[in-house]
């Protein structure tokens, strides 16, 4: 839209930041970073025209809610409503049910080790060909609740030539995984960015 324009114009000028329709995030190792790059962002927003409530800018802060994801740490978690909501929900009863149940932790499948093994049964109980039924996939339905419990948190992907990144993949008897890492200069094991 016109905030994304706006802000690639100025790319020169603007600093690293992450935007969805009218909500913008930047990020820094201090406070005083995240300061200077917000101030940025609002300079070139004012200078396209835009109006800009001062009540709607935050930060900076150690933890926020960004679109619906919780960011604490400098990683990207899922926030603890939306666990709770997840490990209360009921079994599903029908294929529809099924399929809206997959779509809720599909959203957040990339904090998941093996998400594609274990959500299997889920899906082939969702197909045309296939009848509703409960047995293999009542246990992929709690796993998958007690995997979100302890869901991955996930660093932002960070840029550079010597940070390096490894993809491990492995075919299981449920389908392919994969994760993805990433060791910046300075860590003695990597960071994982998502599963």
């Amino acid at each position: 839209g016109l905030v994304s324009q706006s802000l690639a114009q100025g790319q020169s000028k603007a600093p690293e930041h992450l935007q969805y329709i009218d909500d913008i995030i930047v990020w820094g190792n201090t406070a005083e970073e995240v300061f200077e790059k917000g101030r940025k962002i609002v300079q070139i927003l004012l200078k396209a025209g835009f109006a800009i409530k001062q009540s709607k800018v935050k930060g900076p802060a150690w933890k926020i809610q960004f679109l619906g994801i919780k960011w604490q740490d400098g990683r990207r978690q899922i926030p603890m409503d939306v666990i709770n909501k997840i490990t209360a929900m009921s079994p599903p009863t029908s294929k529809k049910e099924t399929k809206a149940f997959s779509g809720v932790v599909g959203f957040w499948r990339m904090h998941i080790p093996n998400y594609s093994q274990i959500v299997s049964p889920l899906y082939q109980v969702t197909w045309k060909k296939n009848e509703f039924k409960w047995g293999l996939e009542q246990q992929a339905f709690e796993q998958i609740k007690q995997e979100i419990v302890h869901a991955v948190a996930l660093r932002p992907v960070w840029a550079g030539q010597d940070v390096k990144n490894v993809q491990h993949t492995a075919a299981g008897e449920n389908g392919p995984t994969w994760s993805l890492w990433q060791k910046a200069p300075g860590e003695t094991r990597g960071q994982p960015l998502g599963f």
